[in-house]
């Protein structure tokens, strides 16, 4: 069983803000949707008592669709209903990460071969940023191409990389 813990702050006026055990959940969750052969990206716990608002972002190699987030919402739905009342009152939005995320996972990157990047990296303890293709993954390193000049950067030497979208 789940513990929730509430603990409630003043704000302005007679509206109450709400703290829970944000971890506790965001491991449950996480369990549920690689349960569910998804890779858990984030979790956005905001509202107040009369409304939490949960915001669970997933992703896998082959993609998110309609359909596989209206299966993670209903376990996710199963699970809420099994905890402490307090968490009755809630809405859950269940999506992709979307294009504005940074990738999180090596897993993620296969299926944006041959897109554009942005790519933060660490080089000798030195942050570079650059855009680039991303042509090829080996292992845990991945091959980009930034303009001739092609660049093979280990995965966990990457700080932050974004899919640029074309129009």
């Amino acid at each position: 069983m789940l513990n929730l813990i509430f603990l409630i702050r003043p704000f302005v006026g007679d509206f109450c803000f709400m703290s829970i055990d944000k971890k506790h959940i965001e491991s449950e969750i996480k369990k549920i949707v690689e349960s569910l052969g998804f890779f858990f990206i984030e979790l956005i716990i905001r509202g107040d008592k009369r409304q939490l608002v949960f915001e669970i972002f997933v992703d896998n190699e082959a993609g998110v669709t309609t359909e596989n987030c209206a299966e993670i919402s209903r376990v996710i739905h199963e699970f809420f209903d099994t905890v402490d009342d307090e968490i009755s009152n809630y809405r859950l939005d269940v999506s992709s990460p979307g294009v504005d995320r940074p990738l999180k996972y090596l897993k993620q990157y296969t299926k944006h071969l041959n897109r554009n990047f942005i790519i933060k990296y660490e080089v000798d303890e030195e942050l570079k940023q650059l855009k680039g293709k991303l042509i090829q993954i080996i292992d845990e390193n991945l091959l980009f191409l930034f303009g001739k000049e092609e660049i093979l950067i280990p995965f966990n030497k990457i700080k932050e990389a974004k899919v640029q979208i074309s129009f």
